[in-house]
């Protein structure tokens, strides 16, 4: 008989990386046959369960099982749609710190998970109050990576669903930051801000003391 959400609640949680990859592999093919994967929502719990051990495949060292976890996790989102959002602030906090991943392809797959929650599982602004934490992490590249995923979700959505009042304050607290390349992702973000409010953000930066050089 295929293997269903009980099968694969008992397998997530093995640590042995091939056996992940074998099971990663398994559960992408499950949720995408929905006739097969009639019991996904049956049990919430299991379901919870699920979740969370694949979040903790994405803070996995092992870059291969972080990959996985991430595309599972995007099948997941691609199955439940809008019913994802009770798991959308812990998946965020691993996707934050996946964005400082020292990894090219972890960090690109973490953003684009993050805007696939913003298309499919609740609107920007929703996911942008659970990611501004991110401006604040240890880890500059995930400082920057939070900076650069506001630069891609002005580009997808505009500025309408946004509340940038909110936003604009970390970005000056970048502007000042001890890595360089946090500064310039902040300055490209404002830069972004202004191209879709105009005026308006000159005018608040010089009230948050920004001087007019800067």
């Amino acid at each position: 008989e295929p293997a269903g959400m009980d099968y694969f609640c008992e397998q997530v949680q093995q640590k042995d990386v091939g056996r992940r990859m074998q099971v990663g592999q398994e559960l992408l093919e499950y949720l995408g046959d929905p006739a097969r994967s009639s019991d996904l929502e049956q049990d919430q719990q299991r379901l919870d369960k699920v979740i969370d051990e694949l979040t903790a495949w994405v803070n996995s060292s092992n870059f291969k099982v972080a990959l996985l976890g991430l595309d599972v996790l995007g099948a997941f989102v691609d199955r439940l749609s809008g019913r994802f959002k009770p798991y959308i602030g812990t998946v965020l906090l691993a996707l934050i710190d996946r964005m400082g991943d020292a990894k090219d392809q972890v960090r690109e797959q973490a953003q684009n998970l993050i805007l696939k929650l913003m298309s499919e599982a609740a609107p920007p602004m929703y996911i942008w109050e659970r990611l501004a934490v991110g401006f604040k992490h240890k880890n500059y590249r995930s400082r920057e990576g939070v900076c650069l995923c506001l630069v891609a979700t002005l580009n997808i959505y505009g500025a309408q669903p946004l509340i940038l009042s909110k936003l604009v304050p970390h970005l000056c607290i970048a502007f000042g930051d001890s890595n360089s390349q946090v500064r310039d992702a902040a300055i490209l973000a404002i830069v972004e801000v202004y191209r879709h409010v105009g005026e308006k953000v000159r005018i608040d930066l010089t009230k948050r003391g920004i001087p007019p050089g800067r």
